[in-house]
């Protein structure tokens, strides 16, 4: 049985292992500054960051989940943003990613939000199969803009 919950602050080298995972998974390079100021805003709760891991019935962490809330004006209310989903691979294929998006979602409507959203990388189809049975595809592209050294103008900032 796996059970979902909030992350706490002794979970702390066991989320660690976990981290490490996700950005091996995605070939991204941490380090333990990166990661100790990641679980700093978690535990702390800066930037809204908050984060849920899924716990085998051996109390072994098996999985997580980063969401933060975000506020959606066009339609006026707010959702909950999935930053990163991540489930360790000797538990893969056991539902566990579903426990933590059903979780998340059941977060969502508890808290009052419209609903989740989240992005995946284009050759993770082994993860958009999963997504695909629970959420809705979008025809949205997202980019990335690397902020900029010199401060930007007053017309800059306005611009949109």
């Amino acid at each position: 049985m796996t059970t979902i919950r909030a992350a706490r602050e002794d979970d702390f080298f066991r989320w660690l292992t976990l981290f490490e995972g996700y950005a091996a998974f995605y070939r991204t390079p941490t380090s333990d500054e990166r990661s100790v100021r990641t679980w700093q805003w978690i535990v702390r709760g800066d930037h809204g960051l908050r984060a849920f891991v899924a716990e085998d019935a051996d109390g072994e962490l098996i999985g997580l989940a980063h969401v933060r809330t975000i506020a959606q004006p066009l339609e006026g209310t707010t959702g909950l943003y999935l930053d990163d989903l991540f489930v360790d691979q000797v538990a893969r294929g056991a539902g566990v990613a579903t426990d933590l998006l059903e979780y998340v979602r059941s977060l969502a409507a508890a808290e009052g939000h419209s609903g989740v959203s989240w992005i995946t990388a284009e050759d993770n189809t082994t993860a958009q199969r999963v997504y695909d049975r629970i959420a809705a595809r979008t025809t949205w592209v997202t980019y990335e803009m690397p902020a900029r050294a010199s401060s930007p103008s007053e017309s800059d900032r306005t611009d949109s």
